[in-house]
């Protein structure tokens, strides 16, 4: 599916936006629609309302809250995901940094947003995460799922591994798509990463690209999750992550 952002204006970004708090909704709803590239084609109350309004609209965006009745959040979060690939899930928070915002980039979310976001970040938020980036920047993601990971390994808990087989999907990167994953884990831009590795950002976007599709990762928010998950980049050193263990 294509998004809004490229299919220009006269085919608007489609959002919905569930939230169990009609006010939150209403709020969102006004200042979305009031941006020229943007329309919001749906509202639901709970989780399950909201797949029901993927299905029935195939946004572009989903704005998702984390905590709602009959479904909440996360759960939706990891249906959508799964059933629909081109539809990009935004979770909106009450906390900046919380186990709800590890598991909602767990489950397959491009970022969150809190819900006291002034008007201009939520309409650009919805824009990037839109155009296939991530909403966090890479260093925030890095800081949360670095601090997360150790304190759930430390606990002896947290989610079951991907279903993937990361070391062989680690085994299909190039070394220099090594390279650029264990920069993209300690939240370097793509100019950062043009810079370090002495090559074009064009040429670094391809290798993202590559990285991406190779990984099987929807977004670089889930390349830093997969990463740290994988063991690719250990949690816990002074930069936010070891240098990533050689690929046999």
């Amino acid at each position: 599916m294509a998004t809004g952002v490229e299919r220009g204006r006269e085919m608007p970004i489609r959002v919905v936006v569930a939230d169990d708090q009609e006010l939150v909704r209403a709020g969102f709803g006004m200042i979305l629609d009031a941006q020229p590239d943007i329309e919001v084609v749906a509202e639901a109350a709970d989780g399950e309302q909201a797949i029901e309004a993927v299905r029935a609209h195939a946004p572009d965006v989903l704005l998702l809250d984390v905590r709602m009745p009959v479904m909440d959040g996360l759960e939706a979060a990891r249906r959508v995901c799964a059933e629909f690939p081109d539809c990009k899930v935004i979770m909106l928070t009450t906390f900046d940094i919380d186990d709800y915002v590890y598991d909602a980039l767990y489950a397959g979310a491009s970022g969150f947003l809190l819900k006291d976001v002034r008007r201009d970040d939520l309409a650009h938020g919805v824009r990037m995460v839109a155009s296939g980036e991530a909403l966090l920047a890479p260093s925030v993601t890095r800081r949360l799922i670095g601090e997360f990971t150790a304190r759930r390994g430390a606990a002896g808990g947290g989610p079951a591994q991907p279903s993937r087989a990361p070391s062989r999907l680690l085994e299909q990167l190039t070394a220099r798509e090594a390279e650029t994953l264990r920069l993209l884990a300690r939240g370097l831009s793509n100019a950062e990463i043009a810079a370090d590795l002495v090559v074009s950002e064009h040429t670094v976007k391809t290798h993202v690209s590559n990285v991406l599709a190779k990984l099987q990762l929807r977004d670089r928010v889930h390349a830093v999750v997969f990463a740290y998950e994988s063991g690719a980049v250990v949690a816990g050193s002074a930069d936010g992550g070891e240098p990533l263990r050689e690929i046999p």
